[in-house]
């Protein structure tokens, strides 16, 4: 994962909020937004920014940009919810990622290879004009685009 070292970032259906306490801990000037759909993930990331002393971090509760509509951000991140449904849930993530990242911004986004990986590859594509694997392995890969600037 590539995370700036001041900014704004978004975890796009943080869960329990692993990614976003993580780059709150190891960026302490970087301003980290967690949403979550889900009221049980939202209250143990809640919980769990609190445990970890992670700074400048948000927790909301949202499904996708609903309530953070007005927001750029440096960086998105997810480990999107391919179950949910590739076109219902996964690529408006990725097109709504277009409003939300600054210029020459970052999303990057983790999933399973033979689960979606190449659909999803195909929006970032569609959406943003590029897409490079940034890391592979055990199954998994991490994908990431950059808006134009």
């Amino acid at each position: 994962m590539d995370i700036p070292d001041s900014g704004s970032f978004l975890d796009l259906g943080c869960g329990y909020g692993p990614i976003g306490i993580v780059a709150a801990k190891i960026k302490s000037k970087l301003k980290v937004t967690m949403t979550d759909i889900n009221s049980r993930a939202i209250a143990l990331a809640t919980e769990n920014v609190k445990r970890n002393h992670a700074g400048m971090v948000e927790v909301i509760q949202t499904a996708l940009y609903e309530l953070i509509e007005r927001s750029l951000f440096d960086t998105v991140v997810s480990n999107p919810p391919i179950s949910a449904g590739m076109r219902e849930v996964v690529e408006p993530l990725v097109s709504g990622a277009v409003d939300h990242l600054k210029p020459g911004g970052l999303i990057q986004l983790v999933v399973q290879s033979n689960k979606g990986g190449k659909t999803l590859e195909s929006y970032l594509e569609s959406y943003f004009g590029n897409c490079e694997v940034l890391a592979r392995g055990s199954g998994y890969r991490v994908l990431v685009a950059k808006q134009k600037t």
